[in-house]
């Protein structure tokens, strides 16, 4: 495989080589197959609510999500993701079917999926390329949350744990999906609250291993970079200087305060709720082994409504009972790590 080199000047002129990768996370839509399993509630998911054509919607769906994780990161790297987190898929056999497809065949990319306890049957996984990344060990988190009201348990996504070496490098990724906002952002806020809190352990418990671990926390997160989940709990820093050892930076912070960018859009506002957040071992400007480079949103014009009352936003998969043609509600979101080659 060859592999994509940049070249950046330093402050002293002299311009050095770096190996990049690109680390993502996309919301897939509801990426059901159109087979009904009796042991789960999957008959509830847009494509299984279609009266006709169901096999067609499926294949063009997969398509769509192949065409957008193929382009992920092409720009810089000259490559799509070496490891992508994905939610709201049904199972693992869409994902091996989304890897099939012909634009990311000759990619080989492996699969990383645990059956989750969702009501929806919606669970989290993570993609990587078997030539760029080797899973060390995975495990999955259950998160144990009830509802305030009825304090009954609310099933919701497992967090998912890969540890793995990267190019060499030794990282370990979350993969997450936090619960909803369904009955307000306020009623439903401890949930995500009590998210934050699980994802807070399994990287403490991950530190007090190593204290210089390279953590990714990657995901749909249901909250901004703002909210209570993620700056009390996480206590994720929008500057880089200030993330204490053993801190969380989160660089989409700045882009939803002072840029106004958003993943997803409700009711003409937008919301930053994918998410890449890491720890300072990969904020360190020692670039002998891979380190954040840059962040970023993935969303081309393509990806955009460009008509009617969602023009601007996602131009997403399922909508009013039907398949729009689309691809996701959400943007994904990426990251580059750069590596110094040394002549």
């Amino acid at each position: 495989m060859t592999l994509a080199m940049i070249c950046i000047s330093s402050v002293w002129s002299q311009e050095k080589r770096f190996k990049i990768h690109t680390v993502a996370f996309y919301n897939l839509e509801n990426l059901f197959d159109t087979i009904n399993d009796p042991l789960k509630y999957d008959e509830a998911s847009p494509i299984m609510e279609m009266k006709a054509n169901r096999s067609e919607v499926y294949q063009k769906k997969i398509k769509n999500m192949a065409r957008v994780i193929a382009n992920i990161g092409t720009d810089m790297a000259k490559n799509s993701p070496a490891v992508i987190g994905v939610c709201e898929i049904e199972n693992r056999d869409v994902l091996e079917d989304l890897i099939n497809d012909p634009l990311l065949l000759g990619k080989d990319y492996g699969i990383i999926h645990y059956d989750g306890p969702d009501r929806r049957s919606i669970d989290v996984a993570l993609l990587y390329q078997k030539a760029l990344f080797k899973p060390i060990d995975s495990s999955s988190h259950e998160l144990l949350i009830y509802d305030d009201v009825t304090r009954k348990r609310v099933y919701t996504r497992d967090q998912l744990l890969v540890s793995g070496e990267l190019d060499g490098d030794l990282i370990h990724i979350l993969v997450n999906h936090w619960p909803s906002r369904s009955g307000g952002e306020a009623r439903s806020r401890s949930k995500r609250v009590g998210a934050a809190k699980l994802n807070k352990r399994l990287i403490d418990s991950l530190q007090s291993i190593d204290p210089y671990a390279k953590i990714f926390t990657i995901g749909d997160l249901n909250d901004d970079p703002t909210n209570e989940s993620v700056k009390k709990v996480l206590k994720a820093k929008k500057d880089k200087k200030k993330v204490p050892f053993k801190g969380i930076y989160n660089p989409y912070e700045k882009m939803f305060t002072e840029k106004g960018w958003g993943t997803t859009a409700y009711r003409d506002a937008l919301s930053l709720f994918d998410q890449i957040m890491m720890t300072k071992p990969l904020l360190n400007e020692d670039y002998s082994s891979f380190r954040f480079w840059k962040a970023g949103i993935y969303n081309p014009s393509y990806m955009f409504n460009k008509r009617g009352r969602y023009e601007g936003y996602p131009f997403r998969s399922f909508a009013d009972g039907g398949f729009t043609g689309g691809f996701s509600d959400h943007f994904p979101v990426y990251v580059y790590l750069i590596k110094e080659v040394k002549e």
